[in-house]
């Protein structure tokens, strides 16, 4: 492969069976071939959990699975996109008139998502239609972004029909300012302490018992009305409990050891692989017993992966099922894969519809491209 420029490959799809055989694909749907391929990577977090919203740095990996498009663009301003997965529907619209329905989680509105937001953030009138097929191996609903990489996909073929440069977006985010919330990296910057000294101070000024709204109130010196206005989102109006001292214990710590695992990686000791298992133990620890984001079932995968060689293991992405990520050395990686799927997958009362899916091994992948046929 030759680089073409900053996110832009020139290939012999002949030589890519991935890309031929959706090459093939798209010619037979519509008759045509595509002009060129778009490519995003699923991602996932190997340390550092829910604590982005709260001002702090995270680890993402960005992973060998992706999603792929195949695009050609047309003269009419008809919009259409069909998957090679038979579950998702073809479907049609006018590129000029995009209508999302809300309601309906249906896969082409991701798409539309990416399509619709460069169309709007440009200010974009009477756009040329384009033919898609999307193609996916991002196991779905698993945590691993593969709704986000197939916004990523629209955004970057909408980027490419209209013949624009992928920084011209990114810097249009350079401004955006956060003043009004309030977040707890804030008080850290604010104090101008470390990550440690701040767990200390949670430490010396929260408690651990569960605070109520009244209690919340008085800390604040503010009414309940003003809580429920000023603070409080509308799907925890009703909340009777909060637990700020679990939260905040969560947040700094985990900020302090993605900080650790990235100090590591750039060291890199003999023991590296042993210390960030550890780190991300530890993480899953916090996520379980401080935020009460996981739940039984990925507690007990997590501990049959520790179990049969990995050398750490936790849940990634939002929590409370989904994914677990594990780092596992690769002369291990057969037997590993092997005895957790006989433990945790074969002994399971649980329905696994996708199990083939459902456990598999990837590396470091790449960004997002663009794909010319030379």
């Amino acid at each position: 492969m030759a680089a073409e420029g900053p996110a832009t490959r020139r290939v012999q799809v002949a030589e890519h069976p991935r890309l031929l055989k959706l090459k093939e694909m798209f010619n037979s749907k519509y008759g045509s071939i595509p002009k060129f391929y778009v490519r995003a990577p699923g991602r996932v977090n190997i340390i550092g959990e829910h604590i982005d919203y709260c001002g702090y740095s995270v680890l993402p990996m960005a992973i060998e699975q992706d999603m792929l498009i195949a695009v050609e663009p047309v003269k009419t301003q008809t919009l259409q996109l069909a998957n090679t997965n038979p579950l998702y529907l073809d479907f049609s619209t006018s590129a000029n008139n995009i209508q999302i329905d809300k309601t309906k989680p249906l896969w082409h509105n991701y798409f539309l998502c990416g399509f619709k937001g460069i169309q709007e953030h440009f200010g974009l009138s009477s756009l040329t239609g384009m033919n898609c097929l999307v193609d996916g191996n991002i196991p779905p609903s698993s945590g691993l972004s593969s709704s986000s990489a197939l916004v990523c996909c629209a955004g970057l073929v909408t980027l490419t029909v209209l013949g624009m440069n992928l920084s011209k977006l990114l810097a249009k985010y350079r401004g955006l300012q956060w003043d009004k919330v309030l977040r707890l990296e804030e008080v850290q910057a604010k104090l101008g302490v470390s990550l440690e000294e701040m767990l200390q101070i949670t430490e010396d000024t929260l408690h651990p018992e569960p605070y109520s709204p009244e209690e919340v109130c008085r800390c604040l010196g503010i009414s309940l009305q003003e809580l429920r206005t000023q603070i409080l989102s509308p799907n925890i109006q009703d909340v009777l409990t909060f637990k700020l001292y679990q939260r905040a214990k969560h947040v700094y710590s985990e900020a302090a050891r993605v900080l650790q695992f990235k100090k590591i990686c750039e060291e890199a000791p003999d023991n590296m692989v042993q210390l960030l298992g550890e780190l991300m133990n530890q993480s899953h620890a916090s996520c379980r017993d401080m935020y009460e984001c996981s739940c039984p079932e990925v507690d007990q995968l997590v501990d049959i992966c520790r179990k049969f060689g990995a050398q750490g293991s936790r849940l990634t992405g939002a929590g409370w099922g989904g994914c677990t990520v594990s780092i596992v050395p690769a002369d291990k990686l057969p037997s590993f894969l092997a005895n957790v799927h006989e433990a945790y997958y074969q002994r399971s009362d649980q329905d696994f519809t996708f199990e083939k899916q459902s456990l598999f091994a990837t590396k470091p992948g790449g960004g997002a491209l663009v794909f010319l046929e030379a």
